[in-house]
């Protein structure tokens, strides 16, 4: 029903920024809240972000707070993560998704894009 695609990763150093993108596909886009996700190798999928359908509100992981924005652009269908002040920690696939609200909790996600890489070298 939704169709998701995760662009603008790729390699940085530490202390550099990338703008992530999600082209979302699909007539009920601006009903859908969407997150941010990201796994690392051997690693648990980890919450980044999450922005709710009118893009009014907005929730962030501890570890990104205050380097990292989420954003919507409803006449594009596209929703961005800005991430600034990168550590090589912050090095996984980006992944985005969407449901109906908000939330912390992979599982609660209907849609997912397939992922963009982001390696940030110290």
């Amino acid at each position: 029903q939704v169709q998701l695609a995760e662009s603008g990763g790729g390699l940085v150093q530490a202390g550099g920024s990338l703008r992530l993108s999600c082209a979302a596909s699909g007539r009920t886009f601006r009903s859908y809240a969407m997150g941010w996700f990201r796994q690392a190798p051997g690693k648990e999928r980890e919450f980044v972000a999450a922005i709710s359908w009118s893009g009014d509100n907005t929730d962030y992981a501890d570890s990104v707070k205050g380097r990292f924005t989420i954003s919507r652009d409803v006449a594009k269908n596209t929703v961005h993560l800005q991430m600034n002040m990168l550590k090589p920690e912050d090095t996984a696939v980006y992944l985005c998704a969407a449901r109906p609200t908000p939330s912390r909790q992979s599982t609660l996600y209907a849609f997912w894009g397939r992922g963009t890489q982001v390696t940030v070298s110290s």
